[in-house]
């Protein structure tokens, strides 16, 4: 059965699955992860799944979730809070110099990226020594952060600091766009880092073990759910909400360290943006991975008035939240999906060699107001290396400023479906605001 805008699946058992996929693959094993979902008890009329699904553990990726009474910690993933943030520049591109390895080897000493020593102390991709202003907001964060391993020492974890306002791995990027009108954008991709990483871990098999206990068998174990008024699911709940908070702070804090990173490093005019007001970072101890210096954004951005027409966008595309939905109130996991009521703001990334948008929601109630994160992985990383090569690589992400080396073919374009695909199918969902494509791409 079809619809004009979305597929219907509808399994034996369980709730119906309407399926945005509507000229994009929607591979076997994603599939039977979206009926496997369907057949809880507990799910919420049913299973959203949006164009760029993609087969995750237990729960597909690019699906919502509607749920009464459960959360399924799987279902929001290890990556809690991971997102996107973009900022609008008032530069254009005839700002930009012609060779751009400049501004990326800025962005990367401002932005700690990657990932070495098995993420022990000289971890590449952490701050040996947090910057003041990361301190300052740790501070504020360090007290709910201290209870939870209070109660669970096992989620402590040693980098909690130092990966504040830190890349990461896999397809976390910065990337320096231009839109439609040649305008230069900011954009970042990243989540919750390893301390995200260890609260969802750790709550997975806490589900898994309750299972157990229980006797309740599942379709996929990985589909473990921890029961609304037990003391498992109010830990939990308390842990994905202060990870997802540690998740935004790690974006604005890479944003800005990108902000004064591009303005100190003397390939481009002094620029405004409308993330901050110029005040706001004056003095701020913001800094790049000098080690013989510290940028003060004072001089670069004093006299750049700050622009409130500037765009500025941040959203989550894997967190659980308690939402208005047909009348009643629920729980919505997204897990790569992103809240697209009317008039909120998106954003919708390719790949390293495809266009991004922008975009605003459409409030579709049948989607539970959302729309996908991203085109969608078309083949597994192991996939991907196998199959192409670095020239097809270097020919896919030719014109953009970015690493063409074997550590990143797991990455490369055509390991991704076709954006503009998914965009065409979710077009009951969200208007395009804005088309980007990069420049510069920085990858971990």
């Amino acid at each position: 059965m079809t619809d004009n805008t979305y597929n219907v699946i509808k399994p034996e058992n369980g709730v119906p699955i309407k399926a945005w996929t509507k000229g994009v693959p929607l591979e076997d094993a994603a599939r039977q992860q979206l009926l496997n979902v369907a057949q809880l008890p507990f799910i919420y009329k049913w299973v959203a799944a949006m164009p760029d699904v993609h087969w995750g553990i237990g729960a597909t990726v690019g699906s919502v979730i509607p749920t009464r009474g459960a959360i399924i910690p799987a279902a929001v993933g290890v990556d809690i809070g991971c997102g996107m943030m973009a900022v609008q520049t008032s530069l254009h591109s005839n700002h930009l110099p012609d060779n751009l390895h400049g501004i990326r080897t800025a962005i990367e000493k401002a932005v700690p990226h990657g990932r070495t020593d098995n993420g022990g102390k000289n971890d590449r991709g952490a701050w040996a020594n947090a910057p003041a202003q990361h301190l300052e907001v740790w501070a504020k964060m360090e007290p709910a952060y201290q209870a939870i391993i209070e109660k669970y020492p096992k989620l402590n974890h040693v980098q909690r600091v130092n990966h504040l306002g830190t890349l990461g791995t896999g397809n976390h990027f910065i990337e320096v766009c231009l839109d439609e009108n040649e305008n230069v954008w900011f954009l970042l991709h990243s989540g919750s880092r390893g301390v995200g990483n260890r609260f969802g871990t750790f709550f997975i098999e806490l589900a898994k073990n309750d299972m157990r206990q229980w006797m309740i068998n599942l379709p996929d174990k990985d589909l473990a759910y921890l029961p609304q008024g037990t003391e498992h699911f109010d830990d939990y709940v308390r842990a994905v909400h202060w990870a997802q908070d540690y998740a935004l702070a790690n974006r604005e804090l890479m944003m800005r360290n990108m902000i004064v990173a591009v303005h100190d490093c003397g390939e481009v005019p002094a620029f405004a943006t409308g993330f901050s007001r110029a005040e706001d970072l004056k003095g701020r101890g913001f800094e790049s991975r000098r080690e013989d210096q510290v940028l003060d954004s004072t001089a670069r951005l004093e006299a750049v008035p700050f622009q409130s027409a500037l765009v500025v966008v941040s959203c989550h595309h894997n967190y659980v939240t308690w939402e208005h939905h047909y009348g009643e109130n629920v729980l919505i996991t997204r897990k790569g999906a992103v809240r697209a009521r009317e008039g909120d703001m998106g954003i919708i990334p390719g790949s390293m060699g495809a266009r991004s948008y922008i975009v605003r929601g459409k409030g579709n109630p049948e989607s539970f107001m959302s729309c996908s994160h991203g085109a969608g992985r078309a083949m597994s990383r192991t996939e991907a290396k196998r199959r192409f090569t670095l020239d097809d690589h270097a020919k896919a992400t030719a014109g953009v400023e970015c690493r063409k080396d074997a550590d990143v073919i797991d990455e490369t374009p055509m390991a991704y479906k076709s954006i503009d695909a998914v965009m065409e199918a979710q077009r009951d969902l969200v208007d395009v605001v804005h088309t980007l494509r990069q420049v510069v791409c920085v990858k971990g």
